[in-house]
């Protein structure tokens, strides 16, 4: 088998139908279609079993509710294929996606990781935004992360792995933004990720979702996250200033909700470094003049 694909559900009854049928319409079909019913308490349970009578390549697993990561490393246990990807139940994948992809793989064994374009936040139409990637091949994990700024579309879901990379891994349960854990770690046993222009993932609006309902505890998993790989992250260190500038913003909106200075190191702390033909974003100029504590109660006000 090929590959395997992991859908994570709970109580998505009116979106479910649409994520499955958009993989069964694709014209590749070597692949295992895995459905994990978190605890769902809807409508979703009998659609994932109308669904596998169905369709014989479809598995639907059962689960207590232990939120988004415990279902995708449920998933990642069943996985059978040479690859895995992961859907998520509110999204959907672009017709012609599947094929493209998987004819790459099957000439590029030497891809851990290919990563397709991914349209954001789609249908919220003020926020709509595609993210459109080119073909390009990567085997040095630090231009990857900083010139590709992977660290700005971490996502599970728009990227195709070698399902061998996840051996001994698992995605960190009871955080948020679990995604921005786990790229990290993947990339640290990669040779070679590729971007590529074909395919299309739908990343959904969800006025109900996990992203559109973040609170200031939740942007600060995804702080710690960026924190872990501006202090321990060798493979890619050192950092520069448009990343540090990036995870300088989730900082301030980490105070602005929770009232609390975060424990972001200081650039000098991590040895930032000035990327060629870039900028030192202001903010990171300020809070090198004021602190980090006054630039947050600064921009808390600002912000007001």
């Amino acid at each position: 088998m090929k590959l395997s694909i992991v859908i994570p559900v709970y109580n998505v009854e009116h979106t479910l139908e649409r994520c499955v049928q958009s993989v069964l319409n694709q014209k590749f079909r070597d692949y295992q279609l895995i459905l994990v019913d978190d605890g769902s308490t809807d409508g979703s349970r009998e659609i994932c079993h109308r669904l596998s009578r169905q369709e014989q390549r479809i598995q639907v697993i059962h689960q207590k509710n232990a939120g988004l990561s415990a279902a995708r490393n449920a998933g990642i246990k069943k996985a059978k294929g040479e690859y895995i990807t992961f859907i998520d139940s509110d999204d959907y994948i672009g017709s012609e996606t599947l094929k493209p992809l998987m004819d790459e793989l099957s000439i590029r064994h030497d891809y851990d990781i290919l990563e397709y374009s991914v349209y954001e936040h789609f249908g919220r139409p003020k926020h709509m935004h595609a993210l459109r990637l080119d073909h390009r091949e990567y085997t040095n994990m630090h231009e990857y992360w900083y010139e590709c700024e992977a660290y700005k579309h971490t996502y599970s879901c728009n990227k195709i792995y070698r399902r061998s990379l996840f051996y001994g891994l698992e995605f960190p349960v009871g955080k948020k933004f679990e995604d921005a854990h786990m790229l990290p770690q993947l990339l640290e046993r990669c040779q070679t990720v590729a971007t590529t222009s074909e395919g299309y993932y739908y990343y959904c609006y969800n006025t109900r979702g996990i992203t559109a309902n973040a609170d200031g505890h939740d942007l600060n998993d995804l702080l710690q996250a960026h924190i872990k790989v501006l202090r321990d992250s060798t493979l890619l260190s050192p950092p520069d200033t448009v990343y540090y500038g990036h995870v300088l913003n989730i900082a301030l909106d980490v105070y602005r909700d929770t009232g609390v200075v975060p424990d972001l190191p200081s650039p000098k702390e991590v040895n930032v470094q000035q990327r060629a033909g870039t900028r030192t974003p202001l903010k990171m100029k300020i809070m090198q003049t004021i602190g980090l504590k006054r630039l947050c109660q600064l921009h808390k006000l600002i912000r007001r």
